[in-house]
C-alpha cells in the first residue's frame, strides 16, 4: 500500500494514483490468503466491491465524506443492518441484525466501506480469542500465540493488513491488550464518548467501542467520527467532542504519574525495561514525571469480575431460546426449552461467568459480593479523580507479559483473568485508555505501552500517542 493515513489515500484516489478497486480487491486477497489466522467470521465480497466503484465515483466528483474509500472490519457483536450478528456465539448463529449501530451508522454516513466482522471471544468474554464458536483467532507475528481478546480478530485485522481500521470494543482492556499483543495502536474512549446503541451488552456499565489502526492520525479521525451523544442511548454524554485530528499536532507540556502498583512483582522485565527507557526520553522532552499511587489497584480484578459477571448475567437472560437465536430441538415443557438452548447455545466460559453472576447476585450473597464490589467500585474512581489532580497523564505497561501461547492458560481462569489486570481499571472508572506500540521482546513478540487520562480527555491521550510514535 502506498499510503500511511486514510486522508492520504482518499487525495491520491482523487488524484488517479490509486484505485479504489484494486484497493479492495488487495485486502479481499489478503484476507484469502490469511485465512488460517481466523480474523474473521463473515467477509462481505462482492458488497465490499461494488460500494468500492460507487464512492471512488464520488471521491472523483468531489463530493465524499471523511472516510471515503476507507475499508474498515467491524466486530461481530455490532449490529450491521441485514447482515450476521453471532457475537461468535452459537446461540446466535444464524442471527441476522435488523437495524445499525450507531457508531457503524456513522461510518457508512461518511462512505467507509464495511469488508467484513471480525471474530472475537464469544459475547466478548475473554482475553484471549480462545473462546469463540467460529474456532481460535491467531496471532500474525506469531501463529503459536494469542492475539488477545476479547476484540482478537479486529486487532489481527489491521495488523495483519487486512483492512485499513477497524472496531472493537472494550469492557476490561479488549481493545488495548489485543493492540498490544498485535503491535498496533488500539483506543478505548471514556465511557459515554461514544454510543453504545446496537453493541450486543455484556456488561452494560463497562462496554465502550473504539478504534484499533496503525497510526494515531487515523485513530483520531475515526474516534472524532463515532463519538457524541445519541437520542438511542441514555449513557451516551452531552460533551462537546473536540477537534482530535488538531490535538495531535499541539504542543504541551505534561505531567505523567508513573503509578507504583503497575510496576511491581509479575510484571515481565523487558517490557518494565523498554517503558522506562522511553520515560528517560520524556524526561529530555521537559516531561514532569511524578511517581504516584493507586492504592485500590490489589481489588480492581476482583471488583471487575464480580460487577461484570453480574451484568452479563442480567444481559445474557434474553437467550432463552423462546424469541430469536437457537433453540433446542430436545424438550418437553418450557423450562427444559430455556435450559436446553443455553446449555447447547453458549460456550463454557459465558456459562462460567453466568453462573458466576447469577451467585453474586443471589439472596444472601448480594451485599457481601455484589454491593460491597459496587462501593470499592466508586473508591477505585476516587483513586483516579485524585491522581489526575497532580498529573495530565497515567503510563503504564498494557500487559504483564507479551502475548502467551494458544492453549496456555485455557485450564486456569483465574490466571487468564490476571492478564487484565492492569486495563480493567480503566473501565471501573470509566477513564479513557490508549495501547501505544513501543518495540519488541527479544522472543519478536510486540510490547505495549498503556496511557491513561482523567475522563473525557482523549485529546491529551492522542497528542502524547503521536509524541511516543515519533520518537
Amino acid at each position: 500500500m502506498n499510503y500511511s493515513t486514510i486522508t492520504e489515500k482518499i487525495q491520491l484516489i482523487s488524484e488517479r494514483k490509486l484505485s479504489l478497486v484494486e484497493n479492495v480487491e488487495y485486502f479481499l486477497n489478503n484476507i484469502n490468503k490469511k485465512k488460517h489466522l481466523n480474523a474473521f467470521n463473515f467477509v462481505f465480497d462482492n458488497e465490499a466491491l461494488n460500494q468500492a466503484k460507487l464512492i471512488e465515483k464520488k471521491i472523483h466528483s468531489g463530493n465524499y465524506g471523511k472516510l471515503a474509500g476507507a475499508v474498515i472490519a467491524i466486530k461481530d457483536v455490532l449490529s450491521y443492518k441485514d447482515h450476521p450478528l453471532t457475537c461468535s456465539s452459537k446461540i446466535l448463529n444464524n442471527f441476522t441484525a435488523i437495524y445499525n449501530a450507531t457508531a457503524v451508522q456513522k461510518l457508512i454516513d461518511e462512505d467507509a466501506i464495511i469488508i467484513g466482522k471480525t471474530n472475537c471471544d464469544e459475547f466478548a468474554m475473554g482475553s484471549s480469542n480462545e473462546n469463540s464458536f467460529f474456532g481460535v483467532v491467531l496471532n500474525p507475528i506469531n501463529e503459536r500465540y494469542v492475539p488477545g481478546g476479547s476484540s482478537g480478530g479486529s486487532a489481527v485485522a489491521v495488523a495483519a493488513n487486512l483492512c485499513d481500521i477497524s472496531l472493537g470494543t472494550d469492557t476490561g482492556g479488549s481493545i488495548r491488550q489485543p493492540a498490544a499483543f498485535c503491535g498496533i495502536f488500539g483506543l478505548k474512549p471514556t465511557y459515554g464518548r461514544v454510543s453504545r446503541y446496537g453493541l450486543t451488552a455484556f456488561a452494560s456499565s463497562f462496554d465502550t467501542i473504539g478504534p484499533f489502526a496503525k497510526n494515531v492520525y487515523d485513530l483520531a479521525l475515526i474516534l472524532q467520527i463515532i463519538s457524541g451523544k445519541d437520542i438511542n442511548d441514555s449513557s451516551s454524554a452531552d460533551e462537546p467532542v473536540p477537534d482530535y485530528i488538531s490535538s495531535i499536532y499541539g504542543i504541551e507540556k505534561l505531567k505523567i504519574g508513573l503509578p507504583k502498583e503497575y510496576f511491581a512483582e509479575g510484571l515481565d522485565l523487558e517490557i518494565k525495561r523498554k517503558i522506562f527507557d522511553l520515560i528517560d526520553n520524556f524526561k529530555n522532552y521537559g516531561y514532569d514525571i511524578i511517581d504516584v499511587s493507586l492504592p485500590m489497584t490489589d481489588y480492581t480484578i476482583a471488583t471487575y469480575y464480580i460487577l461484570t459477571t453480574a451484568e452479563a448475567s442480567s444481559n445474557l437472560a434474553r437467550y432463552d431460546g423462546a424469541r430469536y437465536g437457537l433453540r433446542s430441538n430436545e424438550f418437553s415443557n418450557l423450562e427444559e426449552m430455556y435450559v436446553n438452548s443455553r446449555t447447547e447455545g453458549f460456550g463454557s466460559e459465558v456459562k462460567r461467568r453466568i453462573m458466576l453472576g447469577t451467585y453474586v447476585l443471589s439472596s444472601g450473597y448480594y451485599d457481601a459480593y455484589y454491593l460491597k464490589a459496587q462501593k470499592v467500585r466508586r473508591l477505585i474512581k476516587e483513586d483516579f479523580d485524585n491522581v489526575f489532580k497532580k498529573v495530565d497523564l497515567l503510563i503504564t505497561p498494557t500487559t504483564p507479559t507479551p502475548a502467551f501461547k494458544i492453549g496456555e492458560k485455557s485450564n486456569n481462569p483465574l490466571e487468564m483473568y490476571l492478564s487484565d489486570i492492569f486495563t480493567t481499571s480503566a473501565n471501573l472508572a470509566g477513564i479513557p485508555g490508549v495501547n501505544i506500540p513501543i518495540g519488541y521482546c527479544s522472543n519478536g513478540l510486540p510490547i505495549g505501552m498503556q496511557v491513561l487520562a482523567k475522563q473525557f480527555d482523549e485529546t491529551k491521550l492522542l497528542y502524547f500517542a503521536n509524541k511516543v510514535s515519533n520518537l
